[in-house]
């Protein structure tokens, strides 16, 4: 139920910079039959990741995973390409392919220096120069490298690697090998889509002068916590300060229920001592004083059962009076200070997302984005050490935004679309007075590519596409078009919902319309492009998509964000159907006789809610992992703070606050009688945030009520569908089960 959905990619397989054992895939040459986009046309599409620009601001190197359907696998490559100072600029490129010079298999690339590259293949670190020759292995690891990151002076690097865990699940015999069972002591022994017998941890190696490197101690060696933090965390979560002497990292030093009921995450400033035996010294950023992994002395108990809204805070030495989430620390350009990105309340992973600035000479503290009533996503220092730049959700668009030291916050872009991940591009990639950004942006008709931003004072002055990876397949089809509209909410509040309509749009006709159902709860509906919930599929078919901001989105202020939780089935299903009867009214071309309803994981939910009381609006509903029973829910999903905060209570306390009980009473299940319309239920084995026993479930009780129902069930997929055979069968019968009711 986390964001970041939509942001992020797991990679099936990898190749190896040797040898290949099976044939690399590479860019797609598909001829599509006609000009509407289908399944197998986004699959076959690359997909930009992350991407680092080389010291003197010249070119860029980038990661695009292709996906093969036919052997239901995937692997990365690498291109570099140049920058251009100026977007009228003709710079020549040698062994061009699309403007970019393929270097081969491989991952998360990083410069070196000018002109070496470092990447990941096969669970190692190598190098290469930016032809793709000179392939160097860096590690020697047996394949265990999960991640890296090189000081700048490029004498040490992080590498993250797993390290066994068995404080909650017991170790097996050693007599007895062949047996499969868990002895399990204590909550978090599996998390998201695996059992947790592991977690990560950094290690320090350095870099001798031919570039290999040797392993010198891990971080965290013998604590039971992870780094960076399980599910999605990744070397982001860690940073080196720039003479090379320290690291920042995240952890939540917690494990088993304490792990479970806390988003308690700090920021740890850790200095290696000369001697490499060992010992460093941690500092504690958020709660100074407090040694690593210890709690205070005393500190009030927290009562899982409880709602953590009103209990006591365990952190009295925190200065920020801040037990929330700390992640992502970054320093700035000349040392002085670390900046990261801060939640302020324990128990609730969709807090508004601060910038926090932390003056390392004094401990001073200072939030630089006050007044920016939603969140930071991402950001990056200045090079003055004064500024900086960020992301940011506003009115359902993710634009690019500045502040400072001082708190002073500037819009910069304002752009129908989503801004993804930025990093500062260097000042020979800007002409003399700018400020060049390197930035990844899409929408729901485009999806991720890669831009050069120059800012000028308070605007911007130029933006430069550099990369066109999937140009050759969106040149063949039709596009589509999309706009925004208010309506009025059932407690005269205005909402804001997206009109998507198909390619060859006629005005004049009907057509049959899907109101869409976000998930998170807290997820925004902004111009996101997924592979799976993709509008442009969804319109090439022939639908209208309707897609409401609703109650507990970000985006429109921290009231209407938290009018969510404990409210589950109030405003937000309120807003749903006023958008859908606005734009029934106001809206000619939609046909209220062919009205469906699908979403996912809270969206889910929000189907398994509406199949009750949606007084026969709609004629077919979708629902993928989404949440059915929520007594069942409360216990069986594995970050337990999720459910302590959305539902305020435990269902076994019989004196739960007001909002928790109505959250019970309103659980989709109970409302199974008054369900009278076709439903196809999605749901993965390997999802332990909506166990697969809630979609289940769901489609038993429709069909032991007689309903229309269809299951998808995949045994090996967990809150996503990530292999690609599975994505083609979910799409296919995504569209199949539409067309059976709406067409």
């Amino acid at each position: 139920m986390k964001r970041l959905a939509f942001f992020l990619l797991v990679i099936a397989s990898m190749s190896s910079c040797r040898k290949e054992q099976k044939p690399l895939i590479t860019r797609s040459d598909i001829q599509l039959e006609s000009d509407v986009m289908t399944p197998e046309a986004l699959w076959a599409m690359g997909r930009i990741g992350s991407y680092d620009v080389s010291p003197d601001g010249s070119r860029v190197a980038y990661q695009v995973t292709y996906y093969s359907v036919e052997e239901n696998r995937s692997n990365t490559v690498i291109y570099v390409q140049n920058i251009p100072r100026r977007e009228q600029e003709i710079l020549p490129l040698l062994e061009d392919l699309e403007g970019a010079i393929f270097l081969g298999p491989g991952s998360d690339p990083v410069w070196l220096d000018d002109n070496k590259i470092a990447f990941a293949s096969k669970g190692e670190i190598w190098s290469m120069n930016a032809k793709g020759k000179s392939r160097k292995q860096l590690t020697k690891t047996d394949g265990n490298v999960e991640g890296f990151l090189f000081s700048p002076d490029k004498k040490k690097v992080i590498v993250i690697k797993s390290v066994p865990f068995h404080d909650i699940i017991k170790e097996k015999p050693a007599d007895l090998p062949k047996a499969t069972g868990m002895v399990i002591t204590d909550l978090m022994y599996r998390h998201w889509d695996h059992y947790v017998e592991s977690i990560p941890h950094p290690f320090v190696y350095s870099v001798s002068g031919d570039g290999t490197t040797q392993e010198e101690f891990d971080i965290l060696e013998g604590q039971p916590f992870e780094c960076p933090m399980e599910p999605f965390g990744g070397i982001e979560q860690l940073a080196w300060s720039p003479d090379s002497k320290s690291i920042a990292f995240t952890c939540r030093t917690k494990t088993g229920l304490a792990y479970s009921i806390s988003t308690d995450s700090d920021i740890f400033l850790f200095s290696p001592t000369p001697d490499p035996s060992r010992d460093g010294v941690f500092t504690n950023l958020c709660k100074p004083g407090l040694a690593f992994g210890a709690s205070p002395a005393e500190a009030p108990t927290i009562d899982p059962t409880k709602s953590l809204r009103d209990q006591p805070v365990n952190a009295p030495e925190n200065l920020a009076n801040n037990p929330g989430y700390d992640t992502n620390p970054k320093f700035s350009p000349d040392g002085r200070y670390l900046a990261w990105l801060s939640m302020e309340r324990d128990g609730y992973e969709s807090d508004r997302q601060r910038l926090c600035v932390y003056e390392l000479a004094t401990g001073k503290k200072r939030y630089v984005t006050e007044s920016f009533d939603s969140n930071v996503d991402d950001f990056v220092w200045d090079a003055d050490s004064y500024t900086l730049y960020y992301i940011g959700v506003w009115h359902a668009t993710e634009n690019l935004y500045r502040t400072n030291l001082d708190g002073q916050v500037t819009q910069l872009t304002n752009d129908q679309a989503d801004w993804g991940s930025l990093q500062m591009a260097a000042p020979q990639s800007s002409p003399e007075g700018d400020t060049a950004l390197l930035m990844e942006r899409h929408d729901y008709f485009h999806p991720a590519d890669l831009y050069l931003v120059r800012v000028l004072g308070d605007s911007v002055a130029e933006v430069t596409q550099l990369t066109h990876e999937n140009d050759h397949i969106l040149s063949q089809l039709a596009p589509g078009s999309c706009e925004p509209r208010w309506c009025k909410t059932t407690d005269d509040k205005d909402l804001l919902y997206w009109v998507i309509k198909p390619p060859h749009f006629d005005p004049s006709k009907k057509y049959p319309t899907l109101l869409f159902c976000e998930g998170g709860p807290q997820s925004p509906v902004s111009q996101f492009w997924s592979y799976r919930w993709n509008f442009y599929i969804m319109a090439s078919q022939g639908y209208v998509i309707i897609a409401p901001n609703r109650r507990g989105l970000p985006g429109f202020g921290k009231e209407w964000l938290e009018e969510i939780s404990g409210d589950w089935t109030g405003h937000c299903m309120n807003d749903y159907l006023s958008a859908i009867d606005d734009a029934c009214d106001s809206l000619p071309y939609i046909d209220r006789d062919r009205l469906g309803a699908v979403g996912a994981s809270f969206g889910g939910f929000s189907v398994y809610y509406l199949a009750g009381h949606h007084n026969k609006r709609f004629k077919c509903f979708i629902a993928h992992d989404g949440a059915f029973n929520l007594e069942a829910m409360y216990t069986e999903t594995e970050e337990n703070w999720f459910s302590n905060w959305e539902y305020e209570d435990a269902y076994w306390n019989k004196d739960r606050s007001a909002n928790a009980d109505r959250t019970y009473r309103n659980s989709p299940h109970l409302f199974v009688d008054q369900w009278d319309t076709p439903i196809l239920c999605i749901h993965g084995e390997k999802d332990y945030r909506i166990n697969s026993t809630q979609g289940m479930s769901a489609f038993n009780a429709a069909r032991m009520k007689g309903i229309e129902a269809e299951l998808l069930l995949y045994p090996d997929e967990n809150h996503w569908v990530l292999k690609p055979q599975n994505g083609i069968l979910w799409q296919r019968t995504y569209f199949e089960w539409l067309a059976r009711w709406l067409k």
